[in-house]
């Protein structure tokens, strides 16, 4: 049940909101690009969103509702679980009698309406809303998310606040702390974060203590989001519960400790990784999130293109010599060493790594855990794995100078090695080789190709297209050389050859039905540096990163800002985005 372009066209035509011409090259654009004719009249500023969805709704007699600034009672909110109204854009906002009113944004969904009407014994009355009503509404659930558990936090907080006042030590402490974190309300409120963090597609959870509460924040896309606020009294509690899952110790409060745990349901599986570090107002906790169920991505799913993906492929076929992946922590190098390892995996080899932690399990590959207690380090665990008849060797990191070295070693006498660098730059991991006192001819002799990357953003199919203003192009100029970009864009033949930059659509984030952020999910850009002759000429005379930097472009490297802006003219990210994650 969707509204026809043919009756769309008539009302739209009728209603004197678009000519025929402008509906008519809409239409062209659609069938090109496998969009619906209305979002593209939106997207080209002709008609609002609420404006298309108003018509929508008229033509199929289906009641409209603007819910964008609807204060929803919470037992109405919470007839629809939260994981049903987020994944279907479905919400219920008025209940009378056994009728409920509920808003969504795909009037075909017909199977979630009869979902709805079965497990909750109503009589739904479907409405139509626009995505910023839907998204004013899921927002409630974060707040409501408190108040279900408000009740439990009141109760629990006077006795938590005592013990902490009671000042007991040692042995007394631990026993008194062990009790509070095993108690149902603290379980359930440390419960309640985790299922809410992983239904908001987090990869970390930050719980922070501040002089009177403490905050609990979200890593979303790459972006700290607040989550919830909660009453400084169960700080105790929570950090406790977080501790006995870890396996930390419960009466240290003075150093930082790291541990992890798995959390397992029927609809997920995690590796929860935990950080606990002492501050002013008590101890941060933050938790990585990893899910144990996802599988490798490809080279080209991660955002390898062109002759960067050629050039990491063609050294990935070479059966020794190390390869290095560059970049902050939180960037996906480790998902690019596993893309890699998924390429290389195969019977005829022996993969062994060294991670701290192993974030994914892949089969076939013999993967050992870093444990400093036990005395087992990247060096000493990469002194053993040589021993182990490998083809192939992933370092999770090369930390210091004696797993450089090391690893250096590895890839002179006949193995592949894959690891990571902290770098901002392809070009930066040859002098920080050189800082951990690694010779620059083994360097040359070793290393065949660097990339550095960074994530960014991914817009949503529905996103705001706009053309550069003469200004605009001017500030972009500061960043990186916008003829080579073009250049790129002609050769992919994803421009016309006579088109500028004056001529190409860049995109910004806009709410749309399937994504109410304009934002969804991530993808990597990348420099890649191939290690060639005039390269190794300038490592063993130990040339500074910026000269290596200005060979390796002379030589055709695209660098990251670059593969950011032909990403942006693909649509596929917005120009903000790649200057957030490089410039900022």
């Amino acid at each position: 049940m969707r509204a026809e372009p043919q009756q769309l066209k008539a009302f739209l035509l009728d209603a004197e909101l678009v000519t025929e011409e402008q509906f008519k090259k809409a239409e062209n654009i659609a069938n090109k690009t496998s969009q619906k004719v209305g979002d593209v009249l939106v997207s080209q500023g002709l008609i609002s969103q609420e404006e298309l969805i108003r018509m929508e709704a008229y033509i199929l007699g289906i009641p409209f509702v603007n819910l964008e600034k609807e204060k929803i009672e919470e037992e109405v909110l919470r007839i629809i679980p939260e994981l049903i109204a987020r994944s279907h854009n479905i919400v219920a906002f008025r209940k009378k009698g056994k009728d409920l009113e509920v808003a969504m944004l795909d009037p075909e969904d017909l199977r979630t309406v009869e979902f709805i009407k079965r497990t909750s014994d109503f009589r739904i009355l479907p409405r139509l809303t626009t995505p910023e009503g839907i998204k004013n509404v899921l927002l409630q659930y974060q707040k409501t998310l408190e108040a279900e558990f408000g009740e439990i936090i009141k109760k629990e907080a006077e006795g938590i606040k005592a013990i902490k006042g009671a000042g007991i030590a040692g042995a007394g402490e631990r026993e008194e702390l062990k009790k509070i974190a095993e108690e149902l309300p603290v379980v359930r409120i440390v419960d309640a974060l985790l299922r809410h963090a992983i239904l908001e597609r987090s990869s970390d959870i930050h719980i922070e203590p501040t002089k009177k509460e403490l905050i609990a924040r979200y890593r979303i896309d790459g972006v700290l989001r607040d989550a919830m606020t909660l009453p400084k009294a169960i700080s105790s509690g929570i950090v406790a519960r977080i501790k006995v899952l870890s396996n930390l110790r419960l009466d240290e409060h003075r150093l930082p400790q790291d541990g992890r745990f798995r959390v397992e349901t029927e609809d997920y599986k995690y590796s929860i990784r935990v950080s606990i570090l002492p501050v002013f107002d008590g101890e941060k906790v933050v938790m990585r999130l990893l899910p144990e169920t996802t599988r490798a991505l490809t080279l080209e799913q991660i955002g390898l293109r062109g002759e960067s993906l050629e050039t990491v492929q063609n050294n990935l076929r070479k059966p020794v010599g190390m390869i290095l992946v560059t970049g902050p922590t939180g960037c996906g190098k480790t998902t690019t060493l596993y893309s890699m390892m998924e390429i290389l995996n195969n019977p005829a080899v022996n993969i062994s790594t060294i991670e701290d932690p192993i974030e994914y399990r892949i089969p076939r590959v013999n993967q050992t855990q870093v444990n400093p207690k036990i005395g087992l380090t990247f060096a000493s665990g990469l002194r053993s794995l040589v021993r182990q008849d490998p083809n192939i060797i992933m370092v999770g990191e090369i930390r210091d100078n004696e797993t450089a070295g090391l690893a250096i070693n590895a890839a002179l006498t006949g193995h592949l090695v894959l690891s990571t660098l902290h770098t901002t730059s392809a070009s930066g991991a040859i002098p920080r080789l050189i800082d951990m006192k690694v010779e620059p001819f083994l360097i040359s002799s070793t290393v065949s190709v660097i990339l550095a990357q960074r994530l960014v953003r991914r817009l949503c199919s529905e996103k705001e297209e706009y053309i550069l203003k003469e200004s605009e192009i001017k500030n972009l100029k500061k960043y990186c050389d916008l003829d080579i970009i073009l250049k790129v864009l002609k050769e992919e033949k994803l421009i016309e050859s006579k088109q500028t930059l004056k001529d190409i659509f860049f995109y910004r984030p806009k709410s749309s039905r399937d994504c109410l952020d304009g934002y969804k999910g991530r993808i990597g850009i990348y420099e890649v540096l191939s290690v060639t002759e005039s390269i190794k000429e300038l490592i063993v005379k130990e040339a500074d990163a910026d000269q290596i930097q200005k060979q390796a472009q002379k030589e055709g490297m695209r660098t990251m800002i670059e593969d950011g802006f032909i990403k942006a003219a693909q649509g596929i990210t917005s120009i903000e985005e790649v200057l957030r994650v490089i410039v900022e």
